[in-house]
């Protein structure tokens, strides 16, 4: 659960900048009439709306296992993200670049440019603060590990979601500030519509990546390697075990791993002593691994397991 209070922090925080960020910014594109406001403003919008989408995922999540999904519905966050990904490429990066082609076909001055620099350099300080807390968030969560190898490894889509998110936020802001004060000291109205289509590329590039990560998450990626080895090493040190095979884990949510473990039991083992031994593997394993909802212990000689396992690899 610390995940989620970590990750309910950054996206509240987004979701209150976000919002504010969005109704000023179409304040000004109505007064200026600014391509590139237009766009900081959807795009600030469609944020929004994407931080109620995590929440309600999140919420999902934690709901106990039912009959309908007895495994738990922990998965759902990453459904929630996925469409997240579709959302800022379809809405954000789509209206974002159909409004600029439509700004540099038909070019006109924007009017009271001033206002626009003041919204959009207070966006920046509000867009930063947001940045910021899903920034320390997320090097919380990394470690030492690079923040790429970070996003690859995380299990948890929403924390690294709020930070791409308002990081190509920052970027599109930049980007409008770029675009309005050339398009002024050129008298190239033009460019604030270049700017625009800018923007959109900004969110269609961070849109694939969201998606790209959070599809691998939704088929169901496996548990960390440390986590896996972990379990192998747990199962080992127990006496009825001789040897223990390998182990299969699915990542069914951030803090939510099912696990299904290959033993070979000793011989000589009677039925009641492998029913001691599978409960105290399950009372081990949870204790070392709070975030194991499940595990399946299956009895099987090590060559069966390697025969299992080359056909996996076949498919695979």
């Amino acid at each position: 659960m610390a995940a989620h209070a970590g990750s309910n922090k950054v996206i509240y925080a987004a979701l209150l900048g976000n919002l504010l960020i969005a109704i000023t910014k179409f304040g000004a594109a109505g007064f200026t009439g600014s391509s590139a406001m237009l766009s900081e403003g959807v795009h600030s919008l469609v944020d929004t709306g994407n931080e109620i989408l995590l929440l309600y995922g999140l919420r999902r999540a934690r709901r106990p296992p039912d009959r309908t999904h007895p495994l738990g519905p922990g998965r759902e966050i990453y459904f929630w993200s996925f469409i997240v990904a579709l959302l800022v490429f379809a809405l954000g990066a789509g209206v974002s670049i159909y409004e600029g082609i439509s700004h540099v076909l038909a070019p006109h001055p924007v009017e009271n440019v001033h206002v626009n620099y003041v919204v959009l350099l207070l966006s920046i300080l509000f867009e930063g603060y947001s940045w910021r807390v899903a920034l320390k968030e997320f090097r919380r969560e990394k470690g030492k590990l690079g923040y790429l190898a970070a996003v690859r490894r995380s299990k948890d889509p929403t924390t690294f979601t709020v930070l791409f998110e308002d990081s190509a936020a920052l970027l599109g802001l930049i980007i409008a500030l770029t675009g309005i004060t050339l398009a002024q000291l050129l008298a190239m109205p033009e460019l604030d519509g270049v700017a625009s289509i800018g923007i959109g590329l900004v969110l269609t590039a961070t849109a694939v990546f969201l998606a790209r990560e959070s599809k691998g998450l939704l088929m169901g990626e496996p548990a960390l390697p440390e986590v896996q080895r972990s379990i192998l090493a747990i199962a080992r040190q127990d006496p009825a075990v001789e040897r223990a095979n390998g182990v299969l884990t699915v990542q069914m949510g951030p803090d939510q791993v099912v696990v299904a473990i290959s033993v070979d039991f000793a011989d000589e083992l009677q039925a009641t002593a492998i029913e001691e031994c599978v409960e105290r593997l399950e009372q081990a394993l949870k204790a070392a691994h709070p975030e194991i909802a499940d595990i399946f212990v299956k009895p099987q000689t090590a060559g069966r397991w390697q025969a299992a396992r080359q056909k996996l690899d076949q498919v695979g």
